[in-house]
C-alpha cells in the first residue's frame, strides 16, 4: 500500500524538521514532467511501423525539451477533413503532411498563421515561395506493380485507362484521398473533354476505392490487383526494407503529376516559437535524412549524404504537371463531380 505523501512529509518533520525542509524543497514529480507538448496531425503512415515519425519525434524532443505528439488521420484529404470539422477549436498546432492539390483550400480555412520561417536554398524541380506552407518532400504519382505477375505494364495512362484488357488497379477515393485526387487532376491534364469517358472505361477493372493510401497498398501487396496508384519511389522501400527487387513503377509517356508534401502553424497554437522551432527542424538534415527511406519520398532538402542507394535507378519523368492551388481549388468540385457520374454509370 502507498503512503500519502502529506503523511510520510508529515511523520518526517516529527523526526528531523531538517530533513523534511529539504525534501520539500525538491521539485516534485509533477513540476520535473512539466515539458511543453507539440501536437502534430499527420497521415498514418508517416507514423507507421516503416514511416519516419517516432525517430523524428525522438530527434526533435532531444533538441526541444519538449514533448512531440502525433494525431493521425488516413490520408491528406482526412487531415483536411478533421480541420474542417474541428475549425479554430483545433488541438494542432502543426499540421504535417497536407499537399498542394489542398494548400489552397486549407488557407480558406482562415486556420493557418504565417509560417515566419526562412526556408533557404531546396532541392525542388520547382521553386518555393509561400508564407503559409513549407514543403518537407516530394514525389512522382505513378503505378506500381509486381514484375512476377505483370510483365509488360501500360506505357502510357492513356494506355491503362482505355485498355480493356489492362491491368486490374487498386485506386485512392478522390474525395478523401491526396494521391486518389491527384490521380484526378493528372488524368484531367492528360484526357482534357475526354475525363469522363476515360474514367467511365477504367472503372471495371478497379477493384476498390479506398478512403487512403495505406489501404490501397496493402491490398495491391495481398495480390488483390495488378497496379496501385503510388508513387516512383515506392520501389525503394521493397529494395531496402524486404531486399525485393521485383516491385517496379510503369514509366508513362505523358509524364507524371508531382505531389509536394507540405506543413503549415495553425493560428490555435499556444506554443507558436515551439511550432516554428519544429518546422525549422523540418528543412534540417536531422529531418529530412529520415525522409528517402522513412516516408519514402524525395527529401525538400538533400541531406548530407545525399539518397541512399534504394534511390538509384527508379523512373525519372520527362514531363511533370502540377496545377496551380487556386486552379486546383477552383476546379475541385466539377472534377469530382465528372468522376462520379463516370465511374457510377
Amino acid at each position: 500500500m502507498h503512503t500519502p505523501a502529506r503523511f510520510l512529509l508529515a511523520a518526517l518533520t516529527l523526526a528531523s524538521p531538517a530533513l523534511a525542509a529539504g525534501l520539500a524543497a525538491l521539485p516534485t514529480p509533477a513540476a520535473a514532467q512539466e515539458r511543453p507538448t507539440l501536437t502534430v496531425y499527420t497521415y498514418s503512415s508517416f507514423v507507421g511501423r516503416y514511416g519516419p515519425g517516432e525517430a523524428i519525434a525522438e530527434r526533435f524532443e532531444a533538441s526541444c525539451g519538449c514533448d512531440l505528439e502525433w494525431v493521425t488521420a488516413d490520408d491528406a484529404g482526412s487531415l483536411l477533413g478533421r480541420l474542417r470539422l474541428e475549425g479554430a477549436s483545433t488541438q494542432a498546432d502543426v499540421v504535417l503532411g497536407l499537399d498542394m492539390n489542398l494548400a489552397a483550400e486549407a488557407r480558406a480555412l482562415g486556420l493557418f498563421a504565417p509560417h515566419g520561417v526562412e526556408p533557404g536554398p531546396l532541392d525542388m524541380p520547382v521553386a518555393w515561395e509561400d508564407e503559409t506552407f513549407l514543403p518537407y518532400d516530394w514525389g512522382h504519382l505513378a503505378f506500381v506493380y509486381d514484375t512476377t505477375r505483370l510483365d509488360a505494364p501500360p506505357e502510357s495512362l492513356e494506355a491503362l485507362f482505355t485498355d480493356p484488357d489492362g491491368p486490374r488497379v487498386v485506386l485512392q477515393d478522390p474525395r478523401t484521398s491526396a494521391p486518389g485526387f491527384g490521380l484526378l487532376l493528372w488524368s484531367s491534364a492528360v484526357f482534357g473533354e475526354g475525363l469522363a469517358d476515360a474514367w467511365a472505361a477504367l472503372t471495371p477493372r478497379v477493384v476498390t476505392f479506398t478512403t487512403g493510401w495505406s489501404e490501397a497498398y496493402g491490398l495491391f501487396l495481398e495480390g488483390e490487383a495488378d497496379m496501385v496508384l503510388s508513387y516512383s519511389t515506392s520501389p525503394a522501400y521493397h529494395r531496402s526494407v524486404e531486399d525485393e527487387t521485383r516491385y517496379e513503377a510503369a514509366r508513362f509517356a505523358e509524364g507524371h503529376y508531382l505531389h509536394v508534401e507540405i506543413a503549415g502553424i495553425t493560428q490555435a497554437t499556444d506554443a507558436p516559437e515551439l511550432a516554428r522551432d519544429f518546422l525549422r527542424f523540418m528543412l534540417s538534415d536531422a529531418f529530412q535524412s529520415l525522409i528517402p527511406e522513412g516516408n519514402w519520398m524525395y527529401p525538400a532538402r538533400l541531406p548530407e549524404g545525399g539518397l541512399p542507394e534504394s534511390f538509384e535507378g527508379l523512373i525519372a519523368p520527362d514531363v511533370a504537371f502540377l496545377f496551380d492551388p487556386e486552379r486546383v481549388s477552383a476546379q475541385r468540385r466539377g472534377l469530382i463531380d465528372t468522376w462520379l457520374e463516370a465511374t457510377t454509370r
